[in-house]
């Protein structure tokens, strides 16, 4: 459960941040999460409120902002979103296919890893 460690690494990197600011609240925390990551979104909203008790976080919505996974082809200069390999009706899970859903040609990722802050509401002191 990777999750965990990813959101301990947003949560010390977040109260870092907010050290610049004279804080009252978080109201919320905007992440973008890359579909390539494979991170499951509840794990990590389940590991943010324990996380973050005690702390400038408590209380705060965390919105996860799913990245979806495009790329670019040099050969035929295709650019826009993966095929899927989808494993039947009674999985939830879908593969993506890293190759070109043109010529099948090798690829370049141009979106779906990111893994960062976008956001964070805060109320500061008067």
């Amino acid at each position: 459960m990777h999750e965990v460690s990813i959101v301990a690494d947003f949560i010390v990197a977040i109260k870092k941040e907010l050290e610049k600011y004279d804080v009252v609240s978080v109201k919320e925390v905007t992440l973008v999460i890359g579909k390539l990551n494979n991170l499951g979104t509840e794990q990590m909203e389940f590991a943010y409120e324990i996380m973050s008790k005690d702390s400038i976080l408590e209380g705060s919505k965390l919105v996860i902002e799913e990245e979806d996974i495009t790329v670019k082809c040099e050969e035929c200069g295709y650019e826009g979103p993966v095929k899927n390999m989808d494993l039947g009706e009674d999985s939830h899970l879908q593969i993506p296919i890293l190759s070109c859903p043109l010529c099948s040609s090798a690829v370049t990722t141009t979106a779906g890893r990111s893994c960062c802050v976008k956001s964070i509401d805060i109320e500061e002191a008067s």
